[in-house]
């Protein structure tokens, strides 16, 4: 799977824009570009959104446009699989990113010791999950339940939702979300 730090830097260069003016334009430090630019960090959902924002696409057309250039498989081995989390403290990584016409977004979801999704969110997808390891709180309108090894949820993502790590190590979650929203 290609780096998406190089495809980044192709659409800013297409655009006529400097690292700083993208940084104005998206809120985003040109620090922190640079570094992304160049795939020494993974940028979150939320900072790559903006700056795809400022660059004119969206996080759809631009895995859509990264995935046309890269060849079909219908295997993934895990280092192949795309992170679009913060693999630090909640990392997100997505499996078959570059399958033709995906309508099921599969994330191996990986929780650091207190991570915590943030304030409830919601979307227009349904969710479904399993619990591989460790424990995980999962707040889904003014329902709240701790999920442990082997428990799982459905819900639809149109209802605010949280997920935060309760365990005391790390905590992994399988899940899927459909229609894909990343």
């Amino acid at each position: 799977m290609p780096k998406i730090g190089i495809r980044l830097r192709e659409l800013r260069r297409r655009r006529g824009l400097g690292v700083r003016e993208l940084a104005l334009r998206s809120g985003i430090s040109h620090s922190s570009i640079s570094l992304i630019e160049r795939d020494r960090m993974s940028p979150s959902i939320d900072t790559l959104s903006a700056i795809l924002d400022a660059l004119g696409t969206t996080l759809t057309g631009f895995f859509a446009d990264l995935n046309a250039a890269v060849p079909y498989s219908p295997f993934y081995p895990a280092n192949e699989w795309v992170e679009i989390g913060k693999a630090q403290t909640i990392s997100y990584r997505v499996l078959g990113m570059n399958h033709p016409n995906r309508q099921i977004l599969m994330l191996h979801e990986t929780y650091a010791v207190g991570a915590d999704s943030g304030a409830p969110f919601a979307h227009s997808a349904q969710e479904a999950g399993v619990v591989i390891r460790g424990a995980v709180e999962v707040t889904v309108g003014d329902q709240s339940r701790i999920l442990r090894e082997g428990d799982g949820y459905y819900f639809d993502s149109r209802i605010p939702h949280r997920f935060r790590n309760v365990a005391s190590g790390t905590s992994t979650i399988l899940s899927a979300v459909t229609p894909p929203t990343y």
